[in-house]
């Protein structure tokens, strides 16, 4: 997957152009918040799994120490834009695929 940069600040949208591929503006709008969950939940295993290095068996509050590489990987993940900012830019850009389960039964 290439890498897009996505805009961080507050971009108005056209409604009409973001309804067009469903029909339905609320369809639309299920369809991106259940995309952004599954990047906010794919984001946040990868980044357990990185600092589950750093996860120390001692929970005595002296001895934890700040440690540079877990600051730097906190700080990128910071940094990524929003789960909601990313699955807006894959919906308008047409790479969301979708479908209705009960029309698949019929």
């Amino acid at each position: 997957m290439s890498k897009k940069i996505i805009e961080s600040t507050t971009i108005t949208r056209d409604l009409r152009s973001i309804e067009n591929k469903t029909g339905n503006i609320y369809e639309a709008l299920a369809i991106m918040a259940k995309r952004a969950n599954q990047i906010s939940n794919e984001t946040k295993q990868e980044l357990q799994e990185k600092l589950k290095d750093f996860a120390s068996s001692n929970d005595n509050l002296e001895e934890i120490f700040e440690n540079r590489e877990q600051i730097e990987i906190s700080k990128y993940y910071e940094r990524l834009p929003k789960s909601t900012l990313v699955s807006i830019n894959e919906y308008i850009d047409g790479n969301i695929q979708f479908r209705y389960p009960e029309t698949e039964k019929e």
